[in-house]
């Protein structure tokens, strides 16, 4: 199977394969027609080795699978592709912005961003869970950053086509013109954001002005690391957290049992949330590149070799999760990577569960059923796996 192919993750299942490549080929190796290659690795405890040790696996030559052979030019400057130090350096003033004593103030205005997206299914017709949960995320990170709602709307169209431009529903020509189109709109925006507040008030109480005023090593950021950052910021939240949020109501509705568990106990949302995360596995893979010769699940890793980490494989590892293909409500024993591992653990992971919490929580207060009544369409992306298009009907 070509694990490169965007259309395969749309149109397949990858689970059988990675299942095959756990048990027979753990750090496998596939080359591509131009000649580039990469090395993926499925189990557990390899993707955790990889993530976790920056040493002998760095993200400062790409962390995207997309971007394979091509160094970024970010390094060193934007969270996701910088090592620690420097890694730490930025991260450290951004925790306590994201920390969950000062989003616990943000329940309310979270509340009605899950409301508002619940609001369609009110009058038990037809609407579609992956279509709509695409603006969810927005209505939060845009209040965090600081952005005005009348750009929520472009922002959150960008960032999906940063993120799967190989799929036919963002793509614009090809998907490198996608791509290229996304980045452009994105760095634009925030570089424009960047002068306006340079020009009226840099030191406003958001997250755009937080990066225009903190520190890092000692020194304030560039206005290229601030505009990196909140690309960062931005994506990671847009991303993935639509997927998760459809990809949990789809696992429900095939599992009625797991539903009605929920339905008589609102105390396993919690749990649900967890499940939902390692089920789903959103950040579909992410790509590191070995600093030197090094030994990984009984085989040889060269120095400059790019390792992709599927992080969907890793969460349904018989080794590590009980009866891994059963979605189970109650599971207790959830040590999931859904977040990732190591020094680049999600930033935004407390406030993602703290929407995942209330949406469920809300959801379940309202609604005793979800049936699906159209065929999902799945994404056609190797970075995020998820849904395109869920229509169901909710009572």
């Amino acid at each position: 199977m070509d694990l490169f192919d965007a259309a395969f993750f749309a149109e397949g299942d990858p689970h059988p394969v990675w299942a095959e490549m756990r048990a027979r080929a753990p750090l496998h190796r596939q080359v591509l027609p131009d000649g580039r290659s990469f090395r993926s690795v499925t189990r557990f405890h390899d993707a955790c080795r990889v993530l976790g040790d920056h040493r002998a696996f760095t993200s400062e030559r790409g962390s995207v699978l997309t971007q394979l052979g091509v160094d970024d030019t970010s390094a060193g400057h934007m969270l996701v592709s910088s090592d620690p130090p420097r890694h730490g350096e930025l991260r450290r003033p951004l925790n306590a912005r994201l920390s969950a004593r000062t989003l616990a103030a943000w329940d309310d205005r979270i509340r009605r961003a899950v409301l508002r997206f619940l609001e369609p299914a009110l009058d038990g017709g037809e609407w579609d869970v992956a279509e709509r949960a695409y603006a969810l995320p927005m209505t939060v990170a845009g209040s965090l950053l600081g952005i005005p709602e009348d750009d929520w709307d472009e922002l959150v169209r960008w960032t999906a086509m940063a993120a799967a431009p190989d799929d036919s529903r963002f793509r614009i020509r090809s998907s490198g013109a996608t791509l290229a189109i996304a980045h452009h709109q994105l760095f634009e925006y925030f570089g424009a954001q960047v002068k306006l507040r340079r020009d009226d008030d840099p030191a406003r109480a958001d997250l755009i002005g937080h990066l225009m005023t903190m520190t890092a090593g000692g020194a304030p950021l560039t206005d290229e690391e601030v505009v990196y950052n909140c690309y960062s910021i931005l994506l990671g939240a847009n991303a993935t957290t639509p997927h998760t949020v459809s990809g949990t109501l789809l696992a429900l509705a095939e599992h009625d049992a797991q539903l009605r568990r929920v339905l008589d106990d609102p105390g396993l949302v919690p749990q649900l949330v967890e499940e939902g995360l390692r089920w789903t596995s959103a950040a579909n893979s992410f790509l590191r590149y070995a600093v030197a010769d090094t030994e990984l699940s009984g085989g040889r890793v060269e120095a400059g070799e790019a390792v992709a980490v599927w992080i969907g494989s890793a969460n349904r590892d018989e080794s590590v999760f009980a009866d891994p293909y059963r979605f189970d409500v109650t599971r207790t024993e959830n040590r999931h990577i859904a977040f990732g591992h190591g020094p680049h653990y999600c930033l935004g992971a407390t406030l993602a569960r703290l929407t995942f919490r209330i949406l469920f929580t809300e959801f379940f207060r309202r609604f005793r059923t979800i049936e699906v009544t159209g065929a999902p369409r799945h994404l056609a992306s190797v970075f995020i796996a998820g849904l395109t298009s869920l229509p169901v009907r909710t009572r």
